[in-house]
């Protein structure tokens, strides 16, 4: 792990001791808390500039269910183009044989959506996220994931691509990950229906076990997806800040930064 996160981890695990080992706890998390809201985290990274709180405190009383959404936060003047696409499956459009974008919001309905595309589309390569504001179904998110993580797909951010919320756990589950230098992403930390975050439960709880255990399907040690997800959830539900690609490339490999 990078210098990085050596130093900010001691500070932040505070908030979240080290437990055992995670192991898969989706089923039973999605069982035992099936009903979560999610916040904005802070990161920062100079240069960009803070959201003000009240815009996340608006779009936080707006999340209902199992929703990780988040608007579009910077003001890119050139936003990635979005591709009509080829067809269409759900949230994803084909552009050619080897490339799909991602372009709005997953759901429930996202993996079978997927699936779908790889079946009429088996030589697909590479996701492009283009614009992806989160998900409606954080539990299908994680499971989508899975799928293009074991397809052996790749993802990549494009200049003026956006990565929000939930969508981050799909970024990392690129077998290779690119972000250009006019990437952007949000990461969230979590509270459930009764106003619970994730430094509220164990650190070895199915609540915050199913994150760690996904960290480390897509690659991470166990060192790194503890400080990953304490990063996530090192700031309160209220607050809310962006970063870019050179930030996303101090916490996580990338195969290619800044192109």
């Amino acid at each position: 792990m990078r210098s990085l996160v050596a130093a900010l981890s001691a500070s932040l695990l505070a908030l979240l001791p080290l437990g055992p080992a995670p192991v898969c706890a989706q089923e039973v998390a999605a069982s035992a808390n099936p009903t979560l809201a999610y916040e904005m985290v802070i990161f920062e990274e100079p240069g960009y500039v803070q959201q003000p709180v009240a815009m996340i405190a608006d779009e936080a009383a707006a999340v209902v269910g199992g929703e990780r959404l988040v608007d579009s936060g910077w003001q890119q003047a050139q936003p990635a183009p979005i591709p009509a696409g080829l067809a269409r499956y759900g949230p994803f459009r084909v552009v050619d044989a080897q490339h799909v974008a991602l372009v709005d919001v997953t759901d429930s309905h996202s993996p079978a959506q997927f699936a779908a595309l790889l079946h009429d589309w088996p030589t697909i390569a590479e996701i492009e996220m283009i614009e992806c504001p989160g998900t409606e179904d954080d539990f299908a998110n994680l499971r989508l994931g899975r799928m293009i993580r074991e397809r052996g797909i790749a993802t990549h951010v494009p200049d003026g691509g956006s990565v929000r919320s939930g969508a981050v756990e799909l970024f990392l589950a690129g077998t290779r990950r690119y972000a250009d230098a006019g990437a952007e992403f949000a990461v969230h930390s979590w509270i459930d229906d009764s106003g619970h975050e994730a430094g509220d439960f164990a650190a070895d709880s199915p609540e915050n076990r199913r994150y760690l255990d996904y960290y480390r399907q897509m690659g991470m040690d166990p060192q790194e997806a503890r400080a990953f997800y304490a990063m996530t959830n090192s700031v309160p539900f209220e607050s809310a800040l962006w970063f870019g690609a050179a930030e996303m490339g101090r916490w996580v490999r990338l195969d290619r930064e800044g192109a």
